[in-house]
Parts: structure tokens; sequence; C-alpha cells
């Protein structure tokens, strides 16, 4: 049989016009001008979507009243959950803390008595007082009537057109109560908290978390663990606890439309497509219960469109359904678009089902065992493209993010769905809950003690330049490791010294970080650490061992600082007074130390502030003592005096100035006979009380600057003890003006070298008589 040959056309528009129908068209350009249409029509609706949510921030008297800071009436709608703001330092003082909620105003009566009707969204932020557990109380859907003053919004991109300060902190006054769905959501969410209340501390507070995102009980010490090991996804609830919800349902995606597919649904005899059903339910539910967050809504659209292929029978495609679910979302609220959350969501998914199976497959031909690879590999992939973006905003980089998430995943299956059989099971029958509840407490506390042993390594994160270009700058540096990963010889001995010298930074050995970094400098005895504005000094004692003088303002600096020092024990705390500059540091010195005493001034001002040192001390069990002038101690080569306060100094100070007149003063000596004076931040009246009750003071060697070198400073106590090194504890950048150059003067005019921490950074004392030297964290001696 003869084979017939077809004749290959030539010429011009041969390959165009040959064979084809007239008017026929290529497949080609039709899919283009297909793409391109949507392309065009996705734009507009969002520029539409955009401008419609924008234009709600300008309507109505809101804006107009924010602007005037005018006190208003308001009728709000809450549209969100209730969140504390986080204690922050300001000054010598601490914020107070408050309740902060979102809102939709209906109703405004302006000073005038004019009345408005109007759709506006607001942030309310009431001050958190007694009736804190009320307000925090508040379900979303419930309406209030409120007495605040309007304000701008903090920033020009917040998504709400001002912000309502509530006069008072007395209880919420609801004119309508929530809706029966939210109502339901927010008894199951309380069923949990009430079945946990018996779990450890770190249990407690973490699987309301892992479950509906219930934040409420985590500590900021806990929270500053998990952020710096990466694990904040963990607190926000994601796809991964919607996953495992549907995977009890629908078993795994690989048998979802096969005859043999897993889950529970074909052992209840529930049909394919009511399994799709089913599951829409359940998606919707968790959205209500979790409520609907940013990486909520994203898991919940994903989820949605998986769902709809299976009861449709048509193969799904993960990439286009996740293309869909942040189309829609952004879409419906284009505010997402500004999300950092929301992008890490939408890149972290994205690695998974992108980059993640290609490095498993190459894993595994690399005989690893196939769930390792994918463990592995999805960790690897999840953190490389989302490391770049958290660089951006918070200008850091986790050493400790792979293993952290590869030793919590194993936990974190099993806390979940425990947890949701505790939720569903705290309204029917609360014991049964509290007995589950108690098995997930296992996982969970497995997942805080992960958290907990990453931060505490030395170099768990390590500073990176913030900003776009910050994060720009390390996903080259990625992409660069995978190119080299792929294509240098010797790929798995380069890999093993990788490996190798990212466990030296983490671990960070004291005698290699010394030999590499010079810091702490050999032989010192005094240090005085850089956080900002605020004071924190430390004593060695020998080995490990320190006395420390005041915690700072944040606890995540003095604890990095006394890391750096080597220092675990601390048989002895000296808080000079309360300001929150001195003493909202504590948990720092606190974590991961044996602390033996704390002691402080007898004056316990401002109230606040001594009340959160003795919670804080009792919590870790660590007993809390007055210092008395004439007080001697010894402690290895340390040898102290208290020089002050004295009850009869005849000291008259305002009220302003009480507390730091009160300030313990200590007298030091060390090994060498390196003299050092530590005055706190006492004013000139307290530093002329001082010279009074001790004329015979002598110069010393190091002379730690009250109140940070102020100006407020007594110059015939500088020349009585004429210090050869003076210290200043300083932030950068501070409104204060300190150090005052009157101060530093002065001091320069009595023979004494001046180092601050706002320029000099962290600073060690070292040596002894004319070998007396100041090592700033730089390496520079003076």
């Amino acid at each position: 049989m003869r084979r017939s040959r077809a004749t290959r056309p030539t010429g011009a528009g041969a390959s165009e016009g040959a064979g084809r129908p007239a008017g026929d068209r290529r497949p080609g350009r039709g899919l283009g001008a297909t793409a391109g249409a949507a392309v065009l029509l996705c734009a507009a609706a969002g520029a539409a979507s955009a401008g419609l949510h924008a234009a709600d921030l300008s309507r109505g008297p809101v804006p107009g009243l924010a602007t005037q800071y005018a006190r208003v009436g308001a009728e709000v709608t809450v549209t969100s959950d209730p969140r504390l703001t986080r204690p922050r330092v300001q000054g010598n003082r601490s914020a107070p803390v408050s309740v902060v909620l979102d809102g939709e105003t209906t109703r405004v009566e302006a000073s005038d008595g004019s009345v408005h009707r109007t759709r506006t969204p607001v942030l309310l932020i009431v001050p958190a007082g007694e009736s804190r557990q009320e307000w925090l109380r508040l379900l979303p859907s419930t309406r209030l009537r409120v007495e605040a003053r309007v304000s701008p919004p903090l920033r020009p991109g917040d998504p709400f057109a001002a912000v309502l300060r509530v006069d008072g902190a007395g209880p919420p006054r609801i004119t309508g109560p929530p809706s029966a769905v939210q109502r339901t959501a927010g008894d199951l969410r309380t069923g949990l908290r009430r079945a946990t209340e018996g779990l450890d501390p770190d249990a407690r507070a973490l699987l309301p978390g892992l479950v509906v995102g219930d934040t409420s009980r985590i500590e900021p010490e806990l929270s500053d663990a998990f952020e710096a090991t990466d694990l904040t996804h963990l607190l926000a609830v994601s796809g991964s606890n919607l996953t495992v919800v549907l995977l009890l349902l629908v078993g795994r995606p690989g048998t979802a439309m096969r005859a043999e597919r897993g889950g529970l649904a074909p052992r209840l005899g529930i049909p394919l497509r009511s399994t799709a059903l089913v599951g829409g339910g359940l998606t919707l539910a968790f959205v209500i219960v979790c409520r609907p967050d940013p990486s909520v809504l994203r898991a919940a659209a994903c989820g949605l469109v998986a769902l709809l292929a299976i009861g449709t029978g048509r193969r799904r495609s993960l990439i286009p359904a996740l293309a869909a679910a942040v189309l829609t979302l952004v879409l419906y609220d284009p505010w997402l678009a500004r999300s950092y959350g929301f992008l890490l969501s939408v890149l972290a998914t994205g690695a998974l089902l992108t980059i993640a199976p290609r490095w498993s497959e190459a894993l595994r031909r690399r005989r690893m065992p196939g769930r390792i690879a994918e463990a592995l590999a999805a960790a690897l992939a999840a953190q490389v493209v989302c490391a770049p973006v958290v660089a951006v905003f918070a200008a850091r980089v986790s050493l400790v993010a792979i293993p952290s998430n590869l030793l919590a995943e194993v936990a974190v299956a099993p806390a979940t769905i425990l947890g949701f059989a505790a939720l569903a099971l705290a309204p029917v029958w609360l014991p049964a809950a509290e007995a589950v509840a108690e098995v997930a407490g296992w996982p969970a506390g497995w997942i805080a003690g992960v958290a907990r042993a990453g931060a505490a390594l030395p170099g768990a994160e390590v500073a990176w330049p913030g900003g776009w270009w910050g994060g720009l700058l390390l996903a080259c540096l990625f992409g660069l490791g995978a190119l080299a990963a792929c294509k240098l010889p010797y790929r798995r001995r380069a890999v093993l010294g990788c490996v190798v010298l990212l466990l030296l930074a983490v671990v960070r050995p004291p005698p290699l970080t010394r030999w590499v970094t010079g810091w702490p400098p050999p032989g010192w005895t005094y240090a005085m650490c850089q956080v900002g504005q605020g004071d924190a000094t430390v004593l060695a004692a020998g080995g490990d061992t320190a006395v420390v003088v005041d915690a700072g303002p944040d606890p995540s600096l003095v604890d990095r600082c006394l890391r750096d020092l080597g220092i675990r024990r601390v048989p002895l705390l000296v808080l000079t007074h309360f300001h929150a500059d001195h003493v909202a540091g504590l948990p720092g010195v606190l974590r991961g130390r044996a602390v033996g005493a704390i002691q402080t001034t007898g004056l316990e001002e401002p109230p606040g502030q001594a009340a959160f040192v003795r919670r804080t001390a009792a919590a870790a069990g660590v007993p809390v003592v007055r210092a008395g002038a004439g007080e001697r101690r010894r402690l290895g080569p340390l040898e102290w005096r208290v020089l002050w306060p004295r009850a009869a100094a005849g000291v008259v100070a305002s009220e302003e100035s009480e507390p730091n007149d009160a300030s313990v003063t200590l007298l030091v000596r060390t090994r060498g006979g390196v003299s050092l004076l530590l005055l706190g931040d006492l004013e000139p009246p307290a530093q002329q009380g001082l010279l009074r009750a001790y004329p015979a003071l002598a110069p010393v060697d190091v002379l730690k600057v009250a109140h940070h070198g102020s100006a407020h400073q007594d110059p015939e106590l500088i020349r009585a003890v004429r210090p050869r090194l003076a210290l200043v504890s300083t932030g950068r950048g501070n409104p204060y003006g300190h150090p005052s150059p009157r101060t530093v003067e002065a001091l320069r005019a009595g023979g004494a070298r001046v180092l601050r921490t706002d320029r000099d950074g962290a600073i060690a004392v070292t040596g002894s008589g004319r070998d007396l030297l100041a090592v700033p964290r730089g390496g520079d001696s003076s």
C-alpha cells in the first residue's frame, strides 16, 4: 500500500492560509484577545471597587468633624473583635493600654445639636479601665452609643475615616444586641476558653489562638518568641486550619474525586456533590467562628473554589483557584491589597503550590525520605518567598524559622483537630471538652516550647536593612543561593558548609563570638547596654554571673544585651526607681535566667509601674526587697554600698522629679580597684543631698551620668567625683535633647572621657588604673 505524502505549501503566505477555510482564525489570537479583555475588565473592576471604598472615607460629616477634633455623640455598629493595644513606653512612663475595635457610625450628633445619618468606617479607642473585660466581650454587629472626641486617622492609608476616642473607661452602652450568628460564634469561642482554663499557661494561651485566632491570652513575651521564630502564622488562623478540617471530610486532595476517596464523607454515605455542599457549610462556619481576617478569607475562598470543582466533577487546578480567590477578595475589600498579612498568606500558598513540589522532587532524587522531603521543601519555599517581605516592614531575618516550622508542624494538626473537637463539645458537654482540651494542650505546649527554645538561641534573628530595597536585596541573595545550589560543583560539600556556618551563627559559642566580634572585651567589669531611651547596666561577678542595674524600656533589647555578654545568672537585679524606661524591660532580664532577688527603691511611684514589677516578680517566683542607705554587699569580685535614698536627707523635690530623686544610688568597687558611681536618675536636689550626706565622697573611675545626661546636673557633684570615664545611656533621636551639650561639656572640662550609647552603642569597661578603657560595641577604645 502506497502512502500519500502531503505537499508542503511554499511561497509567501503559505504558512498562514494553506489548508484553512476562509475566515478561520488562529486559536492563539482569540485566547490572547480574551486574556487581554479579562485583564482590562479586572483592572476596571478593581479601580471601581477601590474608588467606592475610598468614597466611604470622605462621605458624610465624620471626616469634617475629625479635622475639627470635635466632641460628638455617635451610634456605632461594631464590625470587628475588640483587641488590646500593646504596652509602650513613652518617656519615663508606660503608655496606658487601650481597647481598640473597628466600627461603622450610623448616627452622629455634633456639639451644636445637629444630627446626621451616615455609614462611615471608624476606629474606636477606649481606655482600658475597670470595664476592660466588658469591652473585650463585645461581638461584631453589636450596636453602641458612645461619647467621643473625633480625630483624623493616624496614617493616610488607614481604612477608616476617623478615630473615635471614647470618653472615660466606663462599661459600653449597648443599644442593640449582636446578631444570632455572631452570638452563636461568640458562645463557641467562650466555650473553648472555658475548656482550656485548667491548662498550663502556654497551652492555655496558645490553643484558642491555634483554633480560632483568639490571642487575648498571649503575653507579649510569648508573642515575641513566635515573631523571632517566624511562627506567627500559627496565631493568625490561615489555610492550614481549614485544610485540616476539610481533610477530615474529603480526605487527601489526590483522592478526593476517586471512588476510593478518603475522609469521613464516604464512610457516612455522603455523595460527592453533597460532600461539596457540606464542605461549603463548614467553610462558612469556619469564617464566622474564626472571624473574617485576611488569611481566613483567602483560605475560605480557595477552599470554596476547590469544593466547587469537586461538586461539578471537573478537574481542579489550585493555581487558578488561588488567583480567583485573591481577585475576588481584593475586589470585595481593596484594603487587603495593602495588608502585609494578606500578601504573606498569598505568597506562602503560591510557593507551596509551585516551588515546593519541584524542590521536594529534587530532594527525593537525592534519596531523602518522601515525607521529610515534602516538609523540608514546603518550609524552605515558604521562607524564601516570605522572608523578603518580612524584612521590608520588620527589618530582620529569622535564622531559626525553617527548623522551628518543621518542629512545630508535627503538632499543628493534632492541636487543631482536638481544639475544634473541644470547641464543638464545650456548649453541650463541658467536662468532655475539658478532657479533650487537656489532650490538645500537649501538642499546643510543644509548639510554644519550640517557639521559646528557638527565640532563646543567641542568633535566632539578625538585623537586616528595612524597606523595599532591603527586601529586594534579600530576594536577590536567596536567588543567588538557589542558583548556586543548582549549578555549582561539589554541591553536597557546599550545602554542608552552609549548614555548619548557619548553625554557628545561631548558637554563637561565646569563644567564637568574642573572637569574631571582639565583644565583650576580655576582662570586662562593667557594661552599659544599648536599650534606647532608658537605663540597663551590668556588673560582672565572674563567669556567667552578674549584678544587673535597671532593665531598660524594652524586654527584647535588655535580653539581647545580656545574651551577648553571656549572662545566665543574676543573683541581684537592682531597679533604681519605677519609671518605665528603667523597669519595663524586666521580663527580658527574667527570660531564661536564674534571678535571685529584685531590689527596689522605697518610693513606689508611679504606682502602676510598681505594681507591674511586683506582679512580674511574683509570676517568676522572685522576691522583691527594698534597698536601704548604708547597706553593704559583696558578690565575688564585686563590693558595693547603697548611698541613696536617705529618709532624713531633707531633699525638696517636685512631684514630677520625686521618683527620680528616690533613685537607688550605688558606689561599687570591682576587681583591680575600679570604682563606679551609679546615680540612677537623681535630679540636682538629690545630688546636692548626696553631697551633704557624704561630704568626703572621693573621685571615681567611672560615672554613670544621672538621668541620661540631662541638663539638670549639680556641678558640685561632678567636680567632687571627677570621673575618668563618664557613660551616658540615651536613645537615638530622643525628643528631650539628651544628653545636654552643657552636661557633656562640664564632664569633659573635669577631665572625663564621655561615651554615649546613642552614638557608640553598648559600652564595656575593662582594665584598671592607667589601663582603664571604655570599649564601645564598634570596637574602638577610649
